[in-house]
């Protein structure tokens, strides 16, 4: 489907402006020319409707405003081969790309995670919390040990992630693909990919390829609105902190999105 946004001319543009018109969002002149009222009146069209406000008529928006039935998103993935990816992973084994790229895509287009920012955006993840493109566990570290205490057990009173005490920071620490850590994410995401509560009996599950691939597509669709207000606005620390909670792995992330950002239309 073909995207309608500032600076296009012709009879896609006039039907818009008609259909906001109608709907009480008035872009000035109906004359086929999509200029910033238009996009004015699109943006507050969007914001009202609880869209993605960003100003451009995609295959959301226009279905929202019975312009069209189809709300699929433009899809990238067969743009994303192993040489693209292994430009995106400059120092990791192409072997493991070849081997575990197939498992991402198809669990981002399970959840129809298809489109340019979104495909960036769990690369770039990767990248930043397993750089050899394999989902693993989380190491030990000061952020997750205390000096003088068991593995992992700065974690186990963290309720915000709905852990109840030992030994849950060890059990449900960082695994997979994205890292998803904490008795909340185990259960709320091995749910919503069909485990049941298979993940919270045997986490170690979150490393298994099909598994991760899945959680990570999970992860990222339970925050694609708040991702993609980020990433329109140019804020990738701010798409980074949403999936991390902090700034752990941003430069390896920057560097990813960056270069698949030019090599991916």
């Amino acid at each position: 489907m073909r995207y309608i946004r500032e600076g296009d001319k012709g009879d896609n543009v006039l039907r818009l402006q008609q259909r906001l018109q109608e709907l009480g969002f008035s872009p000035g002149d109906l004359d086929g020319d999509f200029g910033p009222s238009t996009k004015a009146a699109l943006m507050a069209y969007q914001q009202s409707e609880g869209l993605l406000v960003d100003g451009v008529a995609g295959p959301r928006t226009q279905t929202a405003l019975g312009l069209t039935d189809n709300p699929a998103l433009e899809s990238v993935i067969e743009q994303v081969t192993v040489t693209v990816v292994s430009r995106m992973f400059p120092v990791t084994p192409t072997g493991n790309i070849k081997r575990y790229l197939p498992y991402v895509l198809n669990g981002l287009e399970e959840r129809a995670l298809h489109d340019k920012p979104m495909v960036l955006m769990a690369l770039a993840t990767i990248r930043a919390e397993t750089e050899g493109f394999v989902p693993i566990d989380e190491g030990l570290s000061k952020y997750n040990t205390s000096p003088n205490g068991h593995p992992f057990d700065l974690y186990d009173y963290r309720r915000d992630i709905g852990n109840r005490g030992p030994d849950d920071g060890a059990r449900y620490k960082g695994r997979g693909f994205i890292q998803l850590t904490g008795r909340d994410n185990y259960r709320r995401h091995g749910e919503a990919i069909g485990l049941g509560t298979r993940l919270l009996d045997s986490p170690e599950l979150a490393n298994e390829p099909t598994i991760a691939a899945n959680l990570l597509a999970s992860f990222l669709a339970d925050k694609e609105r708040a991702i993609k207000e980020a990433l329109n606005g140019g804020y990738l620390s701010l798409a980074r902190r949403l999936v991390n909670g902090g700034s752990h792995g941003f430069s390896n992330f920057e560097d990813a999105y960056r270069i698949g950002d030019g090599l991916i239309t």
